[in-house]
This record gives C-alpha cells, sequence and structure tokens, in this order.
C-alpha cells in the first residue's frame, strides 16, 4: 500500500526541526528517524501526517560519548552504532542486552534509540531496559532543553511525557560500570515484538545485591518497573533461591485488569510470563555478575 501525500522536510539542526515544528503546528506533523514504524502505519493507513520533518540526518543527534560518569547516546544513534560502542556495554549493560534482541539486523542498522523511546510501544525492548538502567530522556523544545526522568516518562500505549513541540535529543543513562545486567523476553512469533521482556541491572558487593533495577515491556500499555522484584532481592544474594522467589512476586507488580490481551497471549498468560522472564532474567544476570565476583 502506499501512503497518503504529504508535504516532506529535511532538518539539518535540531533548531531547523524545531522552527518546521512550529511552522506547521496547525497540521498533522511527523517526526522521522528510523521510519521502522512510522513508514509501515503509513502505508497501512494508521497514522497519515500532513507534514513529515525527517531529523535522521541531524549530526549533533548521533553517537555515544561517556560525560561526568554519564552514557551519553544520541537520539539518532543507530542500535547497530550503539552495540558497536564498547563504553555502552561497560555502562550500560542490562540497555546494551535489550537493544541487542531489537529485530535483526537490518532493523538494527536503521532504527534508532530515540525514535524507539519516543514511539513508546508498549512491545518494543527498551521501556523495560530504560527503566532498569534509570535513564533520563533530553528533549528540546520552544523553550530549551528539559530532563525527564525516565520513572516519569512513559505515560501509557505511544504517548509519553513528550510534548507535541519537543524533539527527543539525547539519552542519558548513569553509569552502571561493574554492575551486571540482562534482558530476557519471549518474541512474538509473527513480528518479534516482546510478549514480554524483562531487563535487570544489578549491583553487588561480595555476594550481596547492593541495588537492582528491573524493567518490564509487553505486560502493560507502557513499561513498568517491578519493585516488589527489586525489594525481595536487595540484602539478599542472587542464588537460585533467591531468584525464585523474587520472580514468583513479579505478578504482584502489574494489575492482571490492566495486563493486555492479544491473539497471541490472554493476560493470565501474559502474567505467568512474567514470573518466567522475570526469573530467566535474573538467572542470566547472576551468570553475568559471576565473573566479575571471581574478578
Amino acid at each position: 500500500m502506499f501512503p497518503d501525500e504529504f508535504d516532506y522536510y529535511e532538518a539539518g539542526t535540531v533548531d531547523e526541526a524545531l522552527d518546521l515544528l512550529a511552522e506547521h503546528s496547525d497540521a498533522e506533523t511527523d517526526l522521522l528517524a528510523g521510519g521502522h514504524s512510522l513508514l509501515p502505519a503509513m502505508k497501512s493507513g494508521l497514522s497519515s501526517p500532513d507534514v513529515l520533518i525527517d531529523v535522521s540526518g541531524i549530526d549533533a543527534l548521533h553517537g555515544v560519548t561517556v560525560e561526568d560518569d554519564t552514557l551519553v547516546i544520541g537520539a539518532m544513534t543507530s542500535y547497530s552504532d550503539l552495540l558497536a560502542t564498547d563504553v555502552v556495554h561497560e555502562h550500560a549493560p542490562a540497555f546494551a542486552a535489550a537493544v541487542g534482541q531489537v529485530g535483526d539486523e537490518q532493523v538494527r542498522n536503521r532504527g534508532t534509540v530515540g525514535g524507539n523511546l519516543a514511539h513508546a510501544d508498549p512491545a518494543s525492548d527498551l521501556p523495560g531496559a530504560a527503566l532498569a538502567s534509570d535513564a533520563t530522556v533530553v528533549a528540546a523544545g520552544p523553550d530549551g532543553e528539559r530532563e525527564i526522568p525516565i520513572d516519569d516518562y512513559f505515560f501509557g500505549m505511544y504517548a509519553t511525557a513528550l510534548d507535541p513541540e519537543e524533539i527527543v535529543t539525547r539519552v542519558e543513562i548513569p553509569s552502571a560500570a561493574g554492575a551486571a545486567g540482562a534482558y530476557a523476553k519471549k518474541p512474538s512469533p509473527s513480528s518479534g515484538y516482546a510478549m514480554v521482556g524483562v531487563a535487570v541491572l544489578v549491583e553487588m558487593e561480595g555476594d550481596t545485591v547492593t541495588s537492582v533495577r528491573v524493567g518490564a515491556n509487553g505486560v502493560l500499555d507502557h513499561g513498568v518497573r517491578l519493585d516488589a522484584v527489586e525489594e525481595a532481592l536487595v540484602g539478599g544474594s542472587l542464588d537460585r533461591e533467591s531468584i525464585e522467589a523474587a520472580a514468583a512476586v513479579a505478578p504482584d507488580c502489574v494489575d492482571e485488569m490492566m495486563v493486555m490481551a492479544d491473539l497471541q497471549a490472554s493476560a493470565e498468560f501474559r502474567v505467568n510470563l512474567l514470573a518466567a522472564y522475570t526469573k530467566r532474567a535474573l538467572a542470566a544476570t547472576a551468570e553475568n555478575a559471576a565473573p566479575q565476583a571471581a574478578d
């Protein structure tokens, strides 16, 4: 299928993109990043913007750096470029693990980190990992830049704290060098999106868990922290018994009446998957932590 007609603009800078958004504020306007979510929606008729503003070529939105113990990811950084950057695996192990399971190589070559979080598909792989990594989304708008903590970012399906006139410029993640992380998901057999995905980031002193963040996607209409799982782990260990006990309380973190249901999985089945994949993510994190404990 072909999309409806639209006006196309290519922004060379963030300011130019903001000016274009303001100029076309009376029209239905979308930003084009990697295009993996927007273009299929346009071709299917689910989205029909009057104006398309391409921000993928803005140089300032590409690249990964470490600044003052913070990993800074440009919004237009592709998944592949992020995975090819060693400091990402060192400073954001849970986030890197989730990015590594996004789509296939072709998708990872074009899809972008900022585009993923701006689109906020609850079945995508990054919401849970962003929550586990304590990320901050930085957006530019008419009044300048503002920082949005990830715990305050997701509102619902495709809904975030971003204002219509704002553009995601970067994602900032506190350095978790020395921590262990993992991501486990049950992929949809038809699309590869997460029916349920769980990301874990753990800091330890010896065999004791001192800090843990667990985020999930694909369960509710937005990414969610699994607070009860975190509370069950802090002060304990990551042995088999502790992992099983913590995973068992994962369903307590969500209201089953709010759990998504579709042709692939009922709400009840998704709740069961949540416990199972929390266990898998915790077990993988324990394995990743073991070599560091040995060092």
